[in-house]
């Protein structure tokens, strides 16, 4: 019996080694390099005070503020757009294949290369949304310029980037549900909004989840459009805990840089697990 149970703890072993190795000793490590100032040489510990200044400093407090927006924005609008695009192209269209792929097209490009081309076209004076807006006779936007506006604007096109996944997981779930029951939902006297909403939106309910997790997580950690599209300006109207971190480690503030990294770290885990038990909970009710 003593040899079957060694014999089977050696199957963890490879996986607890990568685990350790490439997970639990560089967050230890961050942890420890937060709470001091160093660079590459040497170190000096300080306690709490690359926190102290992460959150008294508005500059950096400003990104954790950004970020939940960011976050919350984006994984909520990914899930209504996505489910009703998904409910339009699981209906009996002709051209649904076709639908499909223009949908998730814009995942297949660099989200760089989207940041660019949405940050020329957002130009305030030669940028096609000002150029279209200016010809029915309104005065165009900064886009990317204005403090107020400029967060939304990266989030609108996260939103047009990342959609196409979600809807992808959303017609997965919708096509694995059993005929029979809108079938019997018919029947029963039931027209297609009652039957979208008591049978569709019940039994998507795992793909929903799936899509809720997927593009919170996503926008609590994004970093590479908003350096694309404003670089987390105009000043620090667009800055998010990830861009913040990537500029106070240019600067050579390392032990602050990493503060910030922990920080986001603690964010996500702090939203992310409970959340996903949440709605595990949900499923299994």
């Amino acid at each position: 019996m003593n040899k079957k149970k060694i014999y089977s703890t050696w199957f963890i072993v490879p996986s607890l080694a990568i685990f350790t190795i490439f997970f639990l000793i560089p967050l230890l490590t961050s942890l420890f390099y937060s709470l001091t100032v160093w660079d590459f040489k040497t170190f000096r510990f300080v306690g709490l005070d690359n926190f102290k200044m992460f959150f008294s400093e508005k500059s950096l407090s400003g990104s954790v503020v950004n970020t939940l927006i960011y976050a919350v924005l984006t994984s909520g609008l990914k899930v209504i757009f996505a489910f009703f695009i998904a409910v339009f192209l699981t209906s009996k269209i002709r051209t649904k294949n076709f639908l499909r792929s223009v949908v998730f097209f814009p995942n297949l490009v660099s989200t760089i290369a989207v940041g660019i081309t949405f940050a020329a076209l957002m130009h305030p004076t030669k940028g096609l949304f000002n150029l279209a807006i200016q010809a029915i006779g309104l005065s165009g936007v900064d886009w990317l310029g204005n403090v107020h506006v400029a967060l939304y604007s990266v989030i609108f096109t996260d939103i047009w980037k990342g959609v196409g996944v979600a809807t992808v997981i959303y017609i997965a779930g919708i096509q694995s549900i059993d005929k029979t029951y809108y079938e019997a939902a018919s029947i029963d006297g039931a027209n297609g909004w009652q039957r979208l909403v008591n049978v569709t939106v019940p039994l998507v309910r795992p793909a929903m989840n799936s899509v809720i997790i997927l593009s919170l997580i996503g926008g609590l950690r994004t970093f590479d459009l908003i350096w694309a599209m404003t670089g987390g300006g105009p000043g620090f109207a667009t800055d998010v805990v990830a861009s913040v971190v990537y500029k106070q480690y240019a600067a050579g503030f390392y032990g602050l840089s990493t503060a910030g990294n922990v920080i986001m770290f603690i964010l996500i885990a702090v939203i992310a697990f409970p959340l996903q038990k949440f709605l595990l909970s949900r499923e299994e009710d």
